[in-house]
């Protein structure tokens, strides 16, 4: 079963990043015919600064690298060098309905939150389709808030199919329901747009001042404190420390004579211990540009090895060739 994801070049990645979405996609290796794209396409739509584009697509392609991802066991590429996947959106979005792109979910919330709409903004779901067709994908992993994506990229794909033939594979959405919801350093969902996030890679000294400044109650050491459950350096050790640590500083925690200090002290040791192995191997790829080139070069030219019969194949059901 071969499976999609796609990969937003949108910035430095924070551990809300990893746990919600990478590991996920990284562990999925073992599982089957994974494929990786880094859609600096669909960045076009919110980033018009072509440095910082080059930029975040580079730093996502060394972050994912860094975190696991392994292009001897996936196929990881840069959506921009495989040009099929231009065609194919215009071949699929020549019979996609209007109504179904005004329907987007995306294209309304962000519209509404008054990012002026535009074409790119407005075909999104096509481009999104073609990304996933091109590739004859099963599946494609997705949160519950994205299932609509898949949704409209199977309409497309069926609607092809019943004008021109059985041309692609429909795909099948992969509900993440079991999806890490990592909290932000204020409680919120970590977020960039909430400015409360800690980052898989940064300066060691500023990240320690960040977690060291997290703002806890009044509550002394001394006191017990049985809601320690609901604290958020408590919620963020189980996710970075080994089971039986963060078990066992909960209940220290709830008993009393724990302070919130050490507390804050456990979670940044655990927390720069956990990502060590990334940090090692990120240091490797930024000192080996021309590594990472060939990675994501020849990531593309396997793409394009399985992109190029099926666009064969839908220009022929079209009647283009």
């Amino acid at each position: 079963m071969r499976t999609l994801t796609g990969i937003t070049p949108s910035g430095t990645l924070h551990i809300g990043n990893y746990f919600g979405a990478m590991r996920p996609a990284i562990e999925a290796q073992a599982q089957g015919d994974c494929y990786y794209f880094i859609a600096d396409y669909h960045s076009m739509t919110s980033v018009t600064d072509p440095e910082e584009r080059l930029a975040h697509t580079r730093g996502i392609a060394i972050d994912w690298l860094a975190c696991g991802l392994d292009p001897r066991r996936s196929v990881f590429w840069r959506q921009s060098d495989v040009p099929e996947v231009c065609e194919l959106t215009w071949l699929i979005g020549s019979l996609t309905p209007m109504g179904l792109l005004e329907r987007a979910h995306s294209y309304k919330d962000k519209t509404a939150k008054g990012i002026s709409p535009n074409f790119g903004l407005f075909a999104y779901p096509v481009l999104m389709a073609a990304d996933i067709l091109l590739y004859d994908t099963h599946a494609v992993p997705v949160g519950q808030d994205q299932k609509q994506h898949l949704e409209m990229t199977r309409d497309i794909a069926i609607k092809y199919n019943q004008t021109y033939g059985e041309t692609f594979v429909v795909p099948e959405p992969v509900i993440r329901g079991d999806v890490a919801v990592v909290p932000g350093l204020d409680g919120q969902k970590m977020s960039k747009s909430y400015g409360n996030t800690l980052e898989i890679f940064g300066e060691e000294k500023a990240l320690r001042k960040k977690v060291m400044s997290i703002v806890m109650d009044s509550r002394t050491p001394a006191e017990p404190k049985p809601d320690a459950d609901r604290n958020l350096c408590i919620q963020l050790l189980k996710l970075l420390a080994p089971s039986d640590v963060a078990a066992d500083l909960e209940s220290r925690l709830r008993a009393g004579g724990l302070g919130y200090g050490d507390l804050k002290r456990a979670l940044f040791e655990h927390y720069w211990a956990f990502f060590a192995r990334a940090r090692a191997r990120r240091a490797e790829l930024l000192a080996n540009p021309d590594y990472v080139d060939q990675v994501l070069r020849e990531g593309a030219e396997r793409a394009r090895d399985v992109a190029r019969p099926v666009i064969r194949r839908a220009r022929k059901a079209a009647g283009l060739e």
